[in-house]
């Protein structure tokens, strides 16, 4: 499944569109350049599932893990500062006990975590970006089956059947 996420507000509702359809447990690879908006996704992800103060950008704490309503937790990763799949051992990810994990750079962690249940690509798209979902696990596709039909009722979001840069038509 592929999204136009054309604005902010978009990737917004991407994020409580995600939020309402999500399977417990879940983990999530964020995948795109730097600015691709891996970091603002999972900002309005976390904010639709119930954080209500300072959502830090892991970038230099490497995890940041936030209560969410119901007892339940969050894990935010990004590891574009870890030089190897090694350095994970030192964030004792094996007790961190979350929900959802929503992981940036996962490549670099590659070997030491956990598949991902939906992987997701942005990309700068024009002044937006466009959003590529594909799931990693039986649990993922039915996700993505939910999502859509969440989608499909939302004047924000943009399905496309892109499937990457196209030519302009003269």
């Amino acid at each position: 499944m592929r999204m136009q996420l054309p604005d902010a507000g978009a990737t917004e509702a991407m994020g409580g569109a995600l939020a309402s359809t999500q399977p417990s447990p879940a983990i999530v690879h964020l995948h795109g350049d730097l600015g691709a908006g891996k970091s603002t996704l999972a900002r309005a992800w976390l904010r639709a599932l119930g954080v209500t103060g300072a959502i830090r950008s892991p970038t230099y704490t490497l995890a940041e893990h936030y209560p969410l309503r119901g007892g339940a937790k969050a894990l935010h990763l990004d590891l574009y500062r870890i030089a190897g799949a090694g350095e994970l051992e030192f964030l004792a990810l094996d007790d961190a006990g979350a929900d959802l994990w929503l992981v940036e750079w996962p490549e670099r962690g590659q070997g030491a975590l956990p598949s991902p249940d939906l992987r997701i690509d942005l990309a700068v798209d024009g002044p937006g970006r466009l959003a590529t979902f594909l799931p990693g696990s039986p649990s993922g596709e039915a996700w993505l089956s939910r999502m859509s039909k969440t989608v499909a009722c939302d004047p924000l979001l943009t399905p496309t059947g892109r499937k990457g840069p196209q030519p302009t038509d003269p």
